[in-house]
């Protein structure tokens, strides 16, 4: 069978109960490559037992972060370019449409969608995820954020990819199921959250046309305080969520909570810059 053209780039730290799961499910793609920041657990054993390319990344606390590191760094050797998490699995039907879209030369990216478990239930409803993860490399990269002195985070997390030209969707969905416990989730979160409310702040005092709308009305929603209501009421009410049971109630709480804890450290910071 031939392989598929594109430059699979997993990017991880300390995966091994999510790795596996993803890599056996790549073997269709030409190149795979694990980009690791110095896992201390079975993942790098994990991704060389697949014949994974490894790479090693070391951020210095200086641009260019992880993603962007290997779109500079890696022998990629493919136009296409394909970032996955650890906890996202492809379908043969991902797989199948990605193969035949990719020989569109109209479109230089594809925008990916999610169909997201939580608590090892697969959600139906609620908001949905999506990503621009699938672009040539020559005509896209992920926006630079003057972040030197205050982010902790080694990887474009809330990033975007900022894609020249036409930009499709991909209808088929990749399964986003984290095999970690329920205080990885919060950990996780709450040092997300920290770094968007330092990007608040900055985006305060600067002028950003690369906002893509769903940032926009976020950060609107910030400015009133009113956030994290209206995400539960959106999420759970209007998005169905509680047809999902507790495992859509857990989400949409701890998701709401999410930019309560935005809003709360923007507070807290002004009050120290101040």
């Amino acid at each position: 069978m031939n392989k598929i053209p594109i430059s699979v780039i997993v990017s991880v730290k300390n995966e091994a109960l999510n790795l596996p799961s993803c890599l056996e499910k790549l073997s269709r793609f030409a190149q795979i490559i694990v980009v690791d920041s110095g896992s201390t657990d079975d993942t790098m054993v994990i991704a060389a037992a697949v014949g994974a390319e490894i790479l090693q990344f070391n951020w210095d606390g200086k641009f260019p972060k992880k993603r962007n590191w290997t779109l500079q760094n890696a022998n990629l050797l493919y136009e296409w370019i394909l970032f996955l998490d650890a906890d996202e699995f492809v379908t043969d039907e991902f797989v199948d449409e990605v193969a035949i879209k990719i020989q569109d030369s109209t479109y230089n990216g594809y925008t990916i969608q999610f169909e997201n478990y939580f608590m090892g239930k697969k959600l139906r409803y609620g908001y949905g995820f999506k990503k621009s993860a699938l672009f040539k490399k020559s005509k896209g990269a992920y926006e630079k954020i003057d972040e030197d002195l205050w982010s902790h985070l080694d990887m474009e997390v809330h990033e975007h990819p900022i894609i020249e030209g036409k930009v499709g969707v991909i209808k088929s969905k990749v399964v986003h199921k984290d095999f970690k416990n329920l205080d990885h989730y919060i950990a996780k979160h709450n040092a997300y959250s920290t770094w968007e409310a330092q990007r608040y702040l900055q985006l305060k005092q600067s002028e950003n046309t690369h906002l893509s709308l769903n940032q926009k009305i976020k950060y609107s929603l910030l400015n009133t305080g009113l956030l994290p209501a209206v995400y539960f009421i959106g999420a759970y009410f209007l998005k169905l969520g509680f047809l999902d049971g507790k495992e859509g109630f857990y989400l949409a709480r701890f998701k709401s909570h999410y930019f309560f804890q935005i809003q709360t450290k923007v507070d807290s910071l002004k009050n120290i810059n101040n």
